[in-house]
């Protein structure tokens, strides 16, 4: 069995910005550090964010998994 992947420099949290290619900020995320329950270890957030041009309003979820943490 190969060895799980472990990152010990990784953060408890990471600040997620989300805009469109243009720069234009709709909304801003914190992702926290999670074992899933898969096993695997990463970050998950979710949240509202909101286009400034239309005031419509989406709901965001993010994992975001450490490669070959399973």
């Amino acid at each position: 069995m190969a060895e799980k992947t472990k990152d010990g420099d990784a953060p408890a949290a990471l600040t997620i910005e989300v805009k469109t290619s243009s720069g234009e900020v709709w909304g801003t995320l914190v992702a926290s550090a999670k074992e899933f329950k898969t096993g695997s270890v990463g970050f998950y957030a979710n949240g509202k964010v909101t286009n400034p041009k239309s005031g419509a309003r989406y709901q965001v979820w993010m994992n975001i998994i450490l490669i070959g943490s399973k």
